[in-house]
């Protein structure tokens, strides 16, 4: 686990959780399979065979990157200070600089702790002493055993999370488990693995457990539960949301779209559900969550857009299910950060989706909506009301 921020104190408590959920028997006593012996990219991904991936093991930097990195991470030590004790300060002073350079990505190793600063679970954690390791061990939860099930199917191909019961299996049931009892009207849900999946890779399981809260419970920004919840709300207003600025911003696309029968909910549920954390790349992964703990959803919003954007031209030629699939398997290119994300910031969307908002929550009162709008709600509404909390499950394939 790169990047990681993770005192004594913390490991210890992290171990006699592991220990109280052995004596527990939330596991069964199998053996753990051998390690891989695969060679794995720069992130703990396994390659697949004959990879040419961009995320993989990166080439020899110069002397003059080296440096440049260097220069780069001392620059982020000093805006955050010893510990993240000078972050506040320097952002009220500071908000365009921080915002800059956010988006050109944080470094790697310092991504865990500043995760937590400009998220609020770093104050979730210090106001909550000893709620988690109570929530791990003396709690019960419906979803332990659909959690169980579950567990293996995220990130299958992370050597983290491979080991069948292993450290990284074992931590990424706790954090689910303890969500599922905090929040027991949300529970547990597929999608949710996801996310605390790749915020374990960045940090102990107590640290993600609190920044999974801070961004369902909305410490920063508007809560996200809605995205899990019964019925996923959250997720239809948002693929509402995102069918109308297609429509508007590419209306060729769009139209497209309404003539091959093709709406949000068929592509994009998954890119708001784990916030491009299924089926990406990892490198462009970790990008958009830089600029979304900071920003707020919009940058889920704007990521898509330039997604198509960027093929636009080859996908209003495509027939139904030509277009369905290359709408879900995007060109090595199109899911460069160093490309995909300047596109993505063209698109200045943040007056027009509270305006979409307001429209979706009271219809009627807004603008008059187009007619394949009026059309393809129906159709979104219909879709997800059917699938439900089981519109994740499909997320069981291998997300490299």
């Amino acid at each position: 686990m790169g990047g990681s921020v993770i005192d004594l104190d913390i490991w210890t408590s992290r171990l006699k959780i592991l220990s109280e959920m052995d004596k527990k028997k939330a596991f069964d006593d199998t053996e753990p399979g051998p390690a891989p012996s695969r060679a794995v990219d720069r992130f703990g991904f396994i390659k697949p065979e004959q990879s040419n991936s961009p995320d993989g093991i990166p080439k020899g930097k110069s002397i003059h990157e080296r440096e440049r990195e260097e220069r780069r991470i001392r620059k982020w030590r000093k805006m955050i200070g010893v510990g993240g004790s000078d972050w506040k300060h320097y952002v009220r002073r500071n908000p365009h600089v921080v915002k800059r350079r956010i988006r050109k990505g944080i470094p790697d190793c310092l991504r865990g702790l500043i995760w937590q600063l400009i998220s609020g679970s770093r104050d979730l954690l210090l106001m909550n002493p000893g709620v988690y390791e109570t929530l791990v061990i003396y709690e019960t939860s419906a979803s332990e055993l659909e959690i169980i099930r579950d567990i293996s199917r995220t990130f299958p191909s992370h050597i983290f999370f491979q080991q069948r019961h292993g450290p990284g299996q074992r931590s990424l049931y706790n954090i689910l488990k303890a969500y599922s009892v905090y929040d027991r009207d949300v529970g547990y849900v597929q999608g949710m693995g996801f996310i605390a999946g790749l915020l374990l890779l960045y940090m102990s399981e107590e640290d993600a457990f609190w920044l999974l809260v801070a961004l369902l419970k909305g410490a920063v920004h508007a809560p996200m539960e809605g995205l899990y919840q019964a019925g996923l709300p959250l997720v239809q207003q948002y693929l509402s949301q995102f069918e109308k600025l297609v429509m508007e911003l590419m209306p060729k696309l769009g139209q497209h779209f309404v003539e091959e029968m093709i709406n949000p909910s068929m592509y994009a549920s998954q890119w708001f559900i784990t916030v491009f954390t299924y089926s990406f790349p990892f490198h462009l992964t970790l990008r958009v969550w830089d600029v979304f703990l900071y920003e707020g959803i919009k940058v889920v919003f704007q990521v898509g857009l330039a997604l198509l954007r960027f093929c636009h031209d080859d996908l209003v030629k495509l027939p139904f299910e030509k277009l369905l699939h290359s709408l879900r398997n995007f060109p090595e290119e199109a899911t460069d950060p160093d490309v995909i994300l300047p596109l993505a910031f063209s698109f200045k969307v943040s007056t027009r989706l509270e305006e979409l908002q307001k429209e979706y929550q009271n219809p009627g009162a807004g603008t008059s909506e187009t007619s394949s709008s009026k059309r393809l709600q129906p159709l979104i509404s219909k879709t997800m009301s059917r699938v439900g909390s089981r519109v994740v499950s499909n997320l069981t394939a291998d997300r490299k």
